[in-house]
């Protein structure tokens, strides 16, 4: 099983140094180190969350041996059940969105390898709903027809964390996983029990990958082969590609509310890194 970080092996240099000290800075606004709370809370987005700092962290190519994403990290992986869930607060539901995320956030930053991610992976691969994507059993939205399927968030970063430990390649017991998103491209209605849809929030470039939007939907599909050589696709990434600016630059639409004043996601700006991630994709399809 892979354990190298996301994107590792391709040049990038964010040229933003002030983003990981602004990120540094609120590290302690939850009340605990490590973007937590005192009472081991993983989830809680004030301003951010452990969770939502690590994938930032990944995304600004910060290594894993660095003291504040290796003690994110080791936050996270106590928050590991035996049964290799993850339970984002002492006393919350666990959700498979929470345990895919958290499993994403580690994979991203290079901890697949490790024994407790590896619990995480499994405990992904033995849950899955019916139409072989995730499904969070928390229905705010009723009981309608709309919710007899996967959450495509869910399914998002299920995907996103088995590809960065290398699971992807032939992994054809993830081809329904894969359908299940290239389906919801074609029906775009709200699916699922928390509703994800496609529409003009979703078609807006959003960066870094924290939430279901286009930019992370292609970026991810593209490293599966299915979905490469699908029509659904195509056409997802060309609805991607013209988000580009005159130089070829990928123009952020819709950043993180919390992380807008980064130099990685201003909003109308070009990103440099988003645009490497791009170029990934470009690079998987050819």
């Amino acid at each position: 099983m892979g354990g190298k970080p996301a994107g590792s092996g391709v040049s990038i240099e964010s040229g933003h140094p002030g983003d990981l000290d602004q990120l540094l800075a609120s590290r302690h606004d939850n009340g605990a180190d490590f973007w937590s709370t005192t009472d081991g809370r993983i989830g809680r987005e004030r301003p951010i969350s452990t969770l939502t700092a690590l994938l930032v962290l990944s995304e600004l190519r910060v290594p894993n041996t660095h003291e504040a994403l290796a003690g994110a990290a080791q936050v996270v992986m106590s928050a590991v059940t035996p049964d290799g869930r993850v339970r984002v607060a002492p006393q919350a539901s666990i959700y498979p969105c929470h345990t895919a995320m958290a499993a994403a956030a580690l994979c991203r930053n290079g901890y697949a390898s490790d024994p407790r991610t590896q619990s995480t992976l499994t405990a992904l691969t033995g849950s899955r709903f019916g139409d072989g994507g995730w499904r969070c059993n928390k229905f705010s939205y009723g009981h309608g027809p709309e919710t007899d399927a996967s959450n495509p968030g869910a399914t998002l970063f299920a995907l996103d964390a088995f590809r960065c430990a290398d699971l992807h390649d032939g992994a054809r017991d993830l081809d329904a996983a894969v359908e299940t998103l290239l389906r919801h491209w074609t029906v775009r209605a709200p699916t699922g029990p928390c509703h994800f849809g496609i529409g003009t929030r979703f078609l807006q470039v959003e960066y870094p990958f924290l939430r279901y939007n286009l930019f992370y939907y292609v970026y991810v599909l593209s490293f599966y082969e299915n979905a490469k050589k699908d029509p659904r696709f195509a056409h997802a990434f060309t609805m991607l590609q013209q988000k580009l600016d005159d130089r070829g630059q990928l123009v952020v639409e819709r950043p993180h509310r919390h992380l807008e004043t980064l130099h990685l996601c201003r909003k109308g700006a070009p990103s440099q890194a988003a645009t490497e991630r791009y170029q990934e994709i470009i690079t998987n399809i050819e």
